[in-house]
């Protein structure tokens, strides 16, 4: 890594210029589409397998020629229903990505939690799950969506949408190798866009996270410490002294462990505390449970940095438009929600897309019919994501308190968020809810 390197928290998916496809042939494209999808992500590529599955026409447009590598390699358990719906879990079983069973917390003063192993809350094969190589991953979501039957053209940028009438018609297209943009016409058109938003942005329709505007610096190291057995797999979520930041630790094929670490932007971007990698050294030297793990490995890339601002979608759905994955929201991802709510949200976009266009009737409420419920989901995980960064409050305590909770701390923990009753459980939390909680910065 070059000693210049300066932090730069600038979002790394920006919505730019297609890249060459190379020695890949794209599929000519018609005029028209039931479903156009913009994204070819885990979210976009849910929504185009299961549409066309339906027997609709799909087509889904991926910017670049390949998948560029993405945090967010961990899976949890709820990820299991869609991905058997998609046809992938056999193919999960035969891959090489290490196994999950649990997740485990190391606290600000080092201490280490039980691990909670998923399978004995729910002794169902859906218990065990993967950490992820997400190029690969991703890659493998793409190609079963074109075995489903959707049409798939990389290297296309969307420049803008068709409007006809005050509703989404289709969108206007930058094919590489093509001198003018073209449009094509769509019934619905999804945008699976991840952190750009595509047109959330253009509607100004995202609201921020005031007290969740995190940055993170992380890279991959082989030959890390990984605990034996069961727990070889495990995620490990580690705060450091006075909950000013966070690692993760997630192993990952071939000897390689993703390690990062996330703060608020005014703690990580402080002044002077130089290079992305010399960041990194200073909250590892506050981590004795990091040392210990580390210490016989070897860095083996770059040190890379983000920034995750926390927001919604005031709307999440128009006439002929909806919006799935990191384009409807993104939350803080200290509980590996994202990869699961971008399924989800793009399993539940389609059986909704599915029936209106059935029913012939592709206004904004029929296409964001399940919304509601899915907003409902994600707002459990925001709420368990302000106790975790609460400087007064401490699960420990929390579940010694309240012994009665701790299965539905589970059933967040593994994404089993749609379920009644965890009401109860933040109600107890009492004051360290959104409204009133704050995320250290100092």
């Amino acid at each position: 890594m070059p000693e210049t390197l300066e932090p730069n928290f600038e979002e790394e998916r920006k919505f730019s210029d297609p890249l060459p496809a190379g020695e890949v042939k794209q599929p000519e494209l018609d005029d028209a589409y039931d479903v156009v999808v913009v994204g070819g992500g885990p979210a976009g590529a849910t929504v185009a397998a299961l549409l066309a599955d339906f027997g609709h026409a799909v087509l889904l447009l991926e910017r670049s020629g390949q998948h560029r590598f993405h945090v967010g390699e961990s899976l949890i358990p709820e990820t299991y229903w869609t991905l058997k719906r998609l046809g992938l879990i056999e193919q999960l079983k035969q891959s090489a990505f290490p196994k999950k069973y649990s997740v485990q917390f190391i606290n600000e003063h080092n201490k280490e939690s039980a691990p909670f192993y998923f399978d004995k809350y729910n002794p169902h094969e859906s218990s065990q799950t993967w950490q992820v190589v997400r190029a690969e991953f991703d890659q493998m979501m793409l190609e079963n969506a074109r075995q489903q039957g959707a049409t798939v053209h990389c290297a296309a940028q969307v420049r803008d949408l068709v409007l006809d009438g005050g509703r989404c018609a289709g969108v206007r297209v930058k094919v590489a190798g093509e001198e003018a943009p073209r449009d094509i016409r769509a019934r619905v058109v999804v945008d699976a866009t991840g952190q750009s938003a595509f047109i959330a942005s253009r509607l100004k329709l995202k609201s921020m996270e005031p007290h969740l505007k995190m940055g993170s610096v992380w890279s991959y190291f082989r030959g890390a410490q990984r605990d034996p057995g069961k727990d070889e797999g495990a995620t490990l979520i580690i705060q450091t002294p006075g909950k000013k930041s966070w690692f993760w630790y997630i192993p990952l094929p071939d000897d390689v462990v993703s390690v990062g670490v996330t703060g608020s932007m005014s703690y990580m971007l402080a002044q002077n505390r130089g290079t992305a990698e010399e960041i990194f050294a200073q909250e590892m030297g506050r981590s004795p449970a990091i040392q210990q793990r580390l210490a016989a490995s070897q860095r083996c890339d770059d040190f890379h940095t983000t920034r995750d601002y926390s927001y919604s979608s005031r709307q999440g759905a128009g006439d002929g438009w909806v919006l799935v994955g990191d384009a409807f929201g993104f939350i803080d991802p200290v509980y590996s929600s994202g990869v699961f709510l971008a399924l989800k949200s793009g399993e539940m976009a389609a059986d909704a897309i599915h029936a209106a266009i059935e029913q012939n009737d592709l206004g904004g409420r029929r296409l964001g019919c399940w919304q509601e419920e899915f907003r409902g989901g994600v707002e459990s995980f925001r709420k368990l994501v302000y106790a975790f960064y609460s400087a007064e409050f401490s699960f420990a305590k929390f579940l010694k308190a309240h012994p009665e909770f701790r299965d539905h701390l589970v059933d967040i923990l593994i994404g089993d968020v749609f379920k009644p009753g965890l009401d109860e459980m933040f109600a107890a939390m009492g004051d360290v809810l959104p409204q009133t909680c704050t995320v250290s910065e100092s």
